[in-house]
């Protein structure tokens, strides 16, 4: 496997593991590089520091115990090197048995006593009459043996005399001063991010056609796109506005004409050519409406609490006192409310029921809810929707049917445009499938909670 390719698969496994919001990930930078530096300095500066303070130790003892050697050698006989050794023990404080019958092979110590090491090191380099020593045996005592003309020779002695102590109160103060700084950065790192959260949330409910208030706060990049935020949304306002102006207009402009054709074609002789002309008005009234509700959306309209599943039983309750053979089907919703706006939500279930009533002969209604959504599910036994031709159906005045005549009931593209708009304007989206229930369309509305 290449460098490259390794490295890929490394930033994968770790991806997982790594947080998503940016407050975690900014922890992060800041944290990594306060542990390392941590490591960096206890491992390499004190540990190197303190290993040549163990040197310095044990070489000072190490010429204690080599002229004691030295007087050992040189004794006659054993008697006069016990009472040399005895002597100088005594002055230097050291612990002497001589001779020592049970002496080690190898020397002793824990796997992790850097400085042990390096006192053994440092012992060998100058005595070659070392044996072995022992590091671990003794309270806070080392015995080291030593060959003498009379045998081994051990000596006993305080380990401080031979290594510095563990840096522990330098390890205490520098974990509570990281751990200081950590929360000092924390402190700073939220006052920081804060704004950044804040202006999402209130660019999400706007998203969503819901004003929060926001002031632009932090620091200048943030406050500069908080104020972008506010002159987009000042922006948008201003031209949902103009165009819910234009609208009003236009649609009075269309129905007045509307109006005279109806009342000029009711005072006519009835006849074939009069009753295609009056089909011909409906229609343009039915486009017209359509257009208009598509093109104004759900601008105008304020989200409200509401419970959706009482919402859906009413559209169903509505649709079926029209004459449509709907069943209302599973209701999976702990109960409750959530924000949404029921007039929009209401157009795009009417319009999901219309198209199943125009493609099929019955409808099933149903309603799930997950920690995050809504789904309230249209399934009809109409001759349902291609999968390659699923997203086109939900475009603006795409009518798949090209051989239907409006003038028997077809729409004019725009049921489904709606209800996914709606969808979209709540945070969700519109799905098309296939029913499994009834073997047509199956509309999925899906709707943030």
């Amino acid at each position: 496997m290449s460098r490259a390719a390794s490295l890929s698969a490394m930033r994968l496994s770790l991806k997982p593991l790594l947080p998503r919001g940016l407050f975690g990930r900014a922890a992060l930078i800041l944290v990594v590089p306060v542990v390392a530096i941590q490591l960096i300095v206890s491992v390499v500066f004190i540990q190197r520091h303190f290993e040549g303070v163990t040197r310095q130790m044990t070489t000072s003892v190490q010429i204690e115990i080599s002229h004691l050697l030295q007087r050992v050698n040189e004794a006659p006989d054993l008697d006069t090197a016990r009472a040399e050794a005895a002597v100088l023990g005594k002055a230097l404080e050291l612990n002497i048995v001589l001779p020592e019958i049970h002496a080690p092979k190898t020397d002793i110590r824990e796997a992790l006593d850097w400085s042990g090491r390096e006192v053994i090191l440092t012992l060998r380099d100058n005595i070659p009459a070392l044996i072995a020593a022992d590091l671990i045996s003794g309270d806070r005592a080392v015995r080291v043996w030593f060959q003498t003309g009379y045998g081994p020779m051990r000596v006993e002695l305080d380990r401080r005399r031979l290594s510095a102590s563990n840096p522990h109160q330098l390890l205490v103060l520098m974990v509570f001063a990281s751990i200081l700084m950590t929360g000092v950065a924390y402190v700073f790192l939220r006052n920081q991010l804060t704004p950044i959260a804040r202006m999402a949330r209130a660019a999400e409910a706007f998203g969503k056609g819901e004003v929060l208030p926001f002031r632009p706060r932090g620091a200048t990049e943030v406050r500069a796109a908080g104020q972008a935020f506010l002159d987009m949304r000042l922006r948008i306002e201003r031209q949902i506005e103009a165009r819910t102006q234009m609208l009003s207009g236009v649609s009075h402009d269309l129905r007045t004409p509307l109006t005279r054709l109806k009342l000029g074609l009711a005072f006519l002789p009835e006849d074939d050519e009069v009753e295609a002309l009056k089909r011909d008005v409906q229609q343009m009234e039915r486009m017209v409406d359509e257009f208009l509700s598509f093109a104004r959306g759900d601008a105008m309209e304020a989200a409200e609490e509401m419970d959706p599943a009482a919402l859906l039983e009413q559209v169903v309750a509505d649709a079926a006192r029209a004459g449509q053979a709907v069943t209302l089907g599973a209701m999976d919703w702990p109960g409750g409310t959530m924000r949404l706006r029921p007039q929009a939500v209401r157009r795009a279930l009417e319009n999901l029921l219309g198209n199943a009533a125009r493609h099929g002969t019955r409808a099933l209604v149903s309603l799930t809810a997950s920690d995050r959504l809504v789904r309230m599910v249209v399934e009809d036994d109409g001759p349902g929707i291609p999968e390659p031709a699923r997203e086109a159906a939900m475009e603006p005045f795409r009518r798949l049917d090209t051989a239907r005549d409006p003038n028997r009931g077809g729409g004019v593209g725009l049921g489904l445009a709606i209800a996914a708009d709606v969808a979209r304007n709540h945070g969700g989206a519109l799905r098309l499938g296939e029913s499994e229930a009834l073997g047509g369309l199956r509309a999925e509305l899906s709707l943030a909670r």
